[in-house]
């Protein structure tokens, strides 16, 4: 048994947006539950305003609050942020925290959502409203839960948002591996970016994550990994340019959960990014990443 966070928040939908997967958050948890290793299910909390305020611009953050985003942020988001959106994107965030005390508890946790990594101080950004891998990073540190993190961003695209409000930060590190080419246009600059070319197959893009992770952990020595498990790298995503398999896959989330554990560091994983007209077969992806992960933990 793992724990894992989820609420039906998640599985809100947006009627006339049509590139974001609304669906698959409620598919991630049913396949969760259909399959071992069993999920003990905890439900995610909202995270507080003055923690969101703590990280993004207050005058935003009321901006959302009051479903009143303005229209050129609202595009760079990708939808119109009405209050069942405002209240999922303070949810999701509130479950990434939720997952990270519960791995601090137990060794590995997941959130079924979460991963909003684009999103900036001051605006949404690329299907992202809040950064609940920043906000999360900074309540865990304010509070005392975690001294060192470090955030692994393995998702198809940049996690330009996390690099950008965390940076600085002596006691944060960020790692992100991502489409060099892909969105977004102008990159953040993270503790270690590792661009990726086009249709990088698996074995070249598991011997980079091979040479560089260990050594992220062993240099940063973090009481905490925050994991933005993006399964848009597989070779049949929408938004993606890579093209690893479903083996390559499992792989790479076998060894980010194997290296946490022998180091004893412990590890929550986000949903991240995973896009394409078959919605079974993406929420297929994201759910056996958390198996995989639970398993290779917990083994």
């Amino acid at each position: 048994m793992f724990p894992v966070v989820h609420h039906l928040d998640y599985t809100l939908r947006q009627d006339g947006v049509a590139a974001f997967p609304w669906d698959k958050y409620a598919l991630v948890m049913d396949m969760l539950r259909a399959s071992p290793p069993v999920a003990d299910e905890h439900e995610a909390p909202v995270m507080p305003r003055a923690w969101l305020e703590a990280v993004h611009d207050p005058a935003y953050v009321a901006q959302v609050l009051a479903a009143d985003v303005p229209a050129d942020k609202a595009r760079r988001i990708g939808f119109p942020v009405t209050g069942a959106l405002s209240r999922r994107a303070q949810r999701t965030t509130g479950g990434t925290w939720e997952a990270a005390k519960l791995a601090l508890r137990y060794g590995y946790a997941a959130n079924t959502a979460g991963g909003s990594h684009h999103a900036l101080y001051d605006t949404g950004a690329g299907y992202c409203i809040f950064n609940d891998l920043a906000v999360t990073t900074n309540r865990l540190i304010a509070e005392g839960d975690a001294k060192r993190i470090l955030i692994v961003d393995l998702d198809v695209h940049q996690g330009d948002g996390t690099a950008a409000l965390l940076a600085g930060r002596e006691e944060v590190a960020t790692f992100s591996m991502h489409a060099e080419r892909n969105f977004p246009a102008r990159k953040a600059v993270s503790t270690l970016d590792v661009p990726l070319a086009d249709g990088m197959e698996d074995e070249e893009y598991l011997d980079l994550l091979d040479q560089h992770l260990p050594r992220m952990i062993d240099d940063s020595r973090p009481d905490l990994i925050l994991y933005q498990a993006g399964v848009d790298p597989h070779r049949d995503d929408k938004l993606g340019r890579l093209s690893l398999s479903d083996e390559g896959l499992h792989i790479r989330d076998s060894l980010v959960a194997s290296v946490a554990r022998t180091r004893g560091v412990p590890l929550a994983s986000v949903l991240g990014g995973g896009y394409g007209a078959d919605q079974a077969a993406v929420a297929r992806r994201h759910a056996d990443a958390i198996r995989i992960m639970a398993m290779s933990y917990y083994r």
